[in-house]
């Protein structure tokens, strides 16, 4: 039953719109893909952690793992299994080849390869993350239920077979990366094992991206890029500062520092709060010694928030307190 099912499969998706699956897939479309699915993951897991918000904190922690592969593997089931391609190829007019086939025209992945695809996909993530929980349920942690001598040495080797086996894993996928980036083909080491390989799905397909749309996207990165190394060189005190003297004018603003009495003074002119140790910088204003300080050795040509007068040397503000006899 399930080897009629596979040939009908081959047997339409062969003869659909004359693909040639040896026509090569651009590397950065491959990667795109791989970066979108890696994004649907996350976004499917956002939503479904969502709902349990309002429950108990941590209540999905326990189990989050399972989660996480049931969720994939949800996903896996009505995309990849089902049209033999990801959303995330879907979106780029991809698909997956079978490069097992002797076949020159295109053939989809057989199930042994889908589901082999999604245990080599799904199952490292999982056994990683479980690795210290299964010693545990093994009796092999600190308190387990086997002897002291011989926990520690099957603890140890389990340990060191895991690392090993991480390590390798790691390596063989960081050469296979590099062999993608030589030849362009299986950006991931699960996709060479099963002898899967990204194709178009339509003929001549190409990334659909007017140059309109790639001039106006490098137009804005350029500002951007522009804007946030332009900004930090800027002194937006000073610009705050002119801006102010010009709407309110800089006599006033001078006038009012130098009208005295106790209103000025209860104010600092950098932080609005009361003058702590009070210093003035050469106009009529006072301000905390720590602000204008911090602010003097931030900026060498500070000006006052106030009036905009060029600050100088802080010096403490002298009050003189007549005491009245009885």
């Amino acid at each position: 039953m399930d080897q009629g099912s596979e040939e009908n499969q081959t047997k339409t998706s062969g003869s659909d719109s004359g693909t040639d699956p040896h026509t090569p897939v651009l590397r950065i479309n491959q990667l795109d893909a791989f970066e979108l699915d890696s994004a649907l993951d996350q976004l499917v897991w956002n939503h479904f952690f969502q709902c349990f918000q309002n429950f108990r904190p941590g209540l999905l922690t326990p189990l989050e793992p399972e989660l996480r592969a049931l969720l994939q593997l949800l996903v896996w089931r009505f995309t990849l299994y089902s049209s033999s391609a990801t959303v995330g190829q879907s979106l780029l007019s991809l698909r997956y080849h079978n490069t097992l086939s002797t076949s020159a025209r295109y053939r989809p992945l057989s199930r042994r390869q889908k589901l082999s695809l999604a245990l080599l996909t799904v199952g490292p993530c999982w056994l990683r993350e479980r690795s210290h929980s299964l010693l545990l349920s093994l009796g092999l942690g600190p308190g387990g239920s086997l002897a002291g001598g011989d926990a520690g040495i099957l603890r140890q080797g389990l340990r060191h077979s895991l690392a090993l086996i991480s390590g390798i894993s790691q390596i063989a996928g960081f050469v296979n990366f590099l062999v993608f980036l030589r030849k362009g083909r299986h950006p991931v080491l699960a996709e060479r094992i099963v002898g899967a390989r990204a194709v178009f799905s339509k003929p001549n397909a190409v990334r659909d991206v007017t140059y309109q749309y790639m001039n106006r996207e490098l137009l804005w990165h350029g500002f951007a890029e522009f804007l946030i190394f332009l900004l930090p060189l800027v002194n937006m005190r000073k610009v705050k500062s002119t801006a102010y003297s010009l709407l309110f004018g800089r006599e006033g603003a001078d006038r009012e520092g130098a009208r005295g009495g106790s209103g000025a003074w209860k104010e600092c002119g950098l932080c609005g709060e009361w003058p702590t140790m009070p210093h003035t910088v050469g106009c009529g204003h006072v301000f905390c010694y720590y602000c204008v300080k911090s602010h003097a050795i931030a900026d060498p040509y500070l000006t006052c928030p106030r009036c905009g007068a060029e600050a100088g040397q802080p010096e403490p503000v002298k009050v003189e307190v007549e005491l009245g006899g009885r």
